[in-house]
């Protein structure tokens, strides 16, 4: 139902508003750990690979076993968030990113280092479900779309902290490989770091409030109602509760209700949400975040250098997720995503064609000769901003709107176990494809690219500005055939 406030009582500018952008910075620091985590192997996997005697396979799967243990966790995540609550089920995910960075950065063989990232895994998997379902669950649907873009930006930050992280410890001690302090080498130092923002989520999911709409639903009337005085204005504040109670009231009754249904066992909905989080990551963003360093070091560039270049592309990702938050809620979801979907099918076939020029000399080194490498260069960064400004915030912000209440923690945790599923396939599967045929490994992503513009411009109808519950109605409209 929409407000009979006008739109300035909930500005960012105004209290409620500032309240809500507070508490969703605080979820979104799960985002920065997810970002963090999934990049800091980036300046280790060279080393990681030399010290433990790894091959081109067991290499991608000490790399990707995270991503295993984040589709566990997104999915017992969406159970237990319904039944424990938002903020204990980011207790514990914190608690998991903290034990995992000092066991992988302690690690003495290539067995206990993975056991270790799919511990951090599954940190990052409930950090993916709970950030979204919190943040939309405390947002005024004015700005419920920058703050769930929110998400995407503390990934992107993330990232950067983790490669600017690495450069700096690799360029004090000379090399990722090198011995840094305490007779541990550089490399190690670099998945320690993680244990500090780890830390600091615990330390904020201790002091947030929890979710109004759980504490309703677990019989906490009063506990939600002080809640939500802080984030709706007075006048406001017997209707938001009502409202909420009403739909509650309604959930309950379909308590049955589950994501099964007609389309091959799930309900349209839940598919849409999969097939969104699919195409994010079979466009192949990740291998730029997680091997960006071994990938320019394998044509031609040298260690500084190669973290150099992660670097200024990550922070091409923070500004461009920053354009995405100003835009989403301004110009729509299915504009950007469209364009989106262009830019990085475009720039991905670009790459595919430059690296088909790559040449390898007797001793098995490869090189981009003129003017292909300077070209690689840029089609890689427009990919990021391609992706950064579109794929990655919007899916998120879709994601936190588009499922029913009374399956949204559920439905959540399907799609995120979906994505990390994805992101499993494409990282696991880099390093032997890439080491077969780079043009064809690129030209396979910049097809899910060309893919997923037809697939958002035929079945993904415009949610800006719209209530939840009328997103819901939208888009089961428009899923009866995925």
């Amino acid at each position: 139902m929409t407000s009979p406030l006008p739109t300035s009582a909930f500005s960012m500018k105004s209290p409620f508003g500032r309240r809500a952008v507070a508490l969703s910075i605080a979820a979104a620091v799960g985002g920065f750990l997810f970002g963090f985590d999934s990049s800091v192997i980036n300046g280790a996997v060279n080393s990681i690979e030399s010290q433990f005697g790894l091959t081109s396979i067991t290499t991608g799967f000490v790399v990707a076993v995270a991503l295993l243990g984040c589709a566990f966790g997104a999915v017992l995540a969406g159970v237990l968030s319904d039944r424990w609550g938002r903020l204990r089920v980011m207790l514990i995910g914190a608690v998991m990113f903290f034990v995992s960075a000092l066991g992988s950065g302690l690690a003495f063989t290539a067995i206990d280092l993975t056991f270790w990232r799919l511990v951090g895994g599954i940190g990052i998997g409930i950090a993916s479900v709970v950030a979204p379902a919190y943040i939309a669950e405390v947002a005024p649907r004015q700005i419920r779309g920058t703050l769930g873009s929110l998400q995407q930006l503390a990934i992107t930050l993330g990232i950067f902290a983790a490669l600017l992280s690495n450069a700096v410890l690799a360029g004090v001690a000379g090399g990722a490989s090198d011995t840094l302090w305490l007779g541990l080498e550089a490399w190690r130092w670099m998945l320690l770091v993680e244990a500090v923002p780890a830390l600091v989520y615990g330390l904020l999911a201790l002091r947030m409030p929890e979710s109004p709409r759980f504490l309703i639903a677990k019989g906490r009337p009063d506990e939600a109602r002080a809640i939500f005085a802080k984030l709706v204005p007075e006048v406001d504040l017997d209707q938001t509760m009502r409202e909420l109670q009403q739909r509650i009231v309604t959930d309950q009754k379909n308590a049955g209700v589950s994501l099964r249904g007609p389309r091959f066992g799930l309900q349209p909905i839940v598919w849409v949400g999969i097939i969104l989080s699919v195409f994010q990551q079979f466009v192949g963003i990740n291998v730029i975040f997680y091997y960006s360093t071994t990938l320019w070091q394998s044509v031609g560039f040298d260690e500084s250098s190669s973290f150099g270049i992660s670097v200024f592309t990550s922070v091409i990702n923070v500004l461009v997720t920053l354009v995405a938050i100003f835009l989403v809620d301004r110009v729509g979801r299915k504009p950007i995503l469209l364009s989106g979907s262009l830019l990085m099918a475009v720039s991905l076939g670009t790459m595919a064609l430059c690296f088909g020029f790559s040449t390898t000399d007797a001793e098995g080194a490869v090189s981009l000769p003129a003017p292909w490498g300077p070209i690689a260069l840029v089609a890689a960064n427009l990919f990021v901003i391609g992706f950064g400004a579109s794929w990655g915030p919007l899916v998120w912000v879709l994601l936190g709107e588009i499922f029913p209440s009374r399956i949204r923690g559920k439905a959540l945790g399907v799609a995120a176990g979906a994505q990390w599923i994805a992101n499993f396939l494409i990282t696991v599967s880099f390093p032997a494809m890439s080491s077969w045929s780079l043009p064809i490994t690129y030209g396979m992503y910049a097809a899910f690219a060309a893919l997923s513009f037809f697939y958002v411009l035929l079945r993904i109808p415009e949610t800006k500005g719209m209530e939840l519950e009328q997103t819901e109605t939208l888009f089961v409209r428009q899923s009866k055939a995925p």
